[in-house]
């Protein structure tokens, strides 16, 4: 989907010198390995509006990158749009890590009622996602929630096989378990007996149309900075007419607070929240991290501490990395 950052939403792209002026680079370390890291790394800078954060994964290319600094820019350059709530319910976050490790990591997430669970990822076997989601099932009991993310990782006859085994768990919905919107449309005829209902992400953030895929499913992931920002993110939702949940890219409280943002504008929030992953941090950029407290995160912008900008400042090499990876989206976008 293409970027535009719109005058009329005072989304007006700075001047590089601008972002770059007060640019800061973290280096994050994380509880757990999480999508096959152990630091998240981002890019922060202060906008008129306030801070605000860039953060695409490293293996992103530049086309795919240029919708991050366009929400980024948005974020930190432009008023936020109507708010209908102060406060946002979250999901608990479990990796794909043994069962007996998954009450550990749910105590991290103090009144969560909701809990996603990573699976399907490379050397994790199929009984290990059974015992897993089984015992998230168990720590959060019958009146909890329990929804998987297999990230693309299965074909339809995979998806079908795990889903007929995993369907004891009592399953909320399944995230983008296959990666194209024919596996989905496919998967979803097989699986009509399970009542599992299936979501998209990747088939939303990452489609030319992802009208196509909303189509066949039943409920769409938005996330703000994979969607080029908050507007654009509301706008696509109005259009899918699916059922939406707000989720993170395993941001930094600031990055959290635009997640949460988005949330708030949305007239209808149907589904908990993915925007709880300050918990999978060691570390944050702020004092007052983004942690669910009573199974919820406020509505509010994030302020970062210098003291901990300056404690978690990423390697020169690595802040010169970032730097010059917005120099070449920040000329995509102009």
């Amino acid at each position: 989907m293409p970027v535009r950052l719109r005058r009329q939403d005072e989304g007006v792209l700075p001047d590089l010198d601008d972002l770059l002026g007060g640019l800061r680079v973290v280096a994050l370390p994380l509880h757990t390995r999480f999508r096959g890291i152990t630091v998240r790394e981002a890019a922060l800078f202060e906008g008129p509006e306030g801070w605000t954060e860039f953060a695409p994964f490293v293996e992103y290319d530049d086309a795919e990158a240029a919708r991050w600094l366009a929400a980024a820019v948005e974020y930190g350059w432009s008023p936020s749009p109507a708010l209908h709530r102060t406060d946002v319910r979250v999901n608990a976050t479990v990796p794909a890590l043994p069962a007996a490790d998954v009450p550990a990591v749910l105590a991290r997430f103090p009144g969560c009622r909701t809990a996603k669970v990573k699976v399907a990822e490379p050397g994790s076997a199929p009984e290990d996602d059974v015992a897993r989601v089984a015992a998230v099932r168990e720590a959060l009991g019958p009146e909890g929630r329990v929804r998987i993310d297999a990230n693309a990782a299965w074909n339809v006859d995979e998806a079908e096989h795990a889903l007929r085994a995993l369907a004891p768990s009592d399953l909320e919905y399944v995230e983008q378990p296959c990666a194209t919107v024919s596996e989905l449309a496919e998967l979803r005829d097989r699986i009509r007996d399970l009542r599992i209902p299936i979501a998209a992400d990747e088939s939303i953030r990452r489609a030319a149309d992802p009208e196509r895929a909303a189509a066949v499913v039943d409920v769409v992931i938005v996330k703000a900075a994979p969607l080029g920002g908050v507007r654009a993110a509301l706008a696509l939702t109005e259009r899918l007419g699916r059922p939406a949940v707000v989720s993170s890219a395993l941001d930094t409280s600031i990055g959290l607070a635009m997640g949460a943002h988005l949330a708030a504008a949305l007239p209808e929030l149907p589904y908990d929240c993915g925007l709880g992953t300050a918990a999978l941090l060691a570390a944050d950029v702020v004092e007052d991290p983004l942690l669910p407290v009573d199974g919820a995160i406020p509505v509010r912008r994030s302020v970062p501490s210098p003291r901990l900008l300056d404690r978690w400042a990423a390697e020169p090499e690595r802040a010169a990395w970032w730097a010059d990876r917005i120099r070449r989206v920040h000329a995509l976008l102009a």
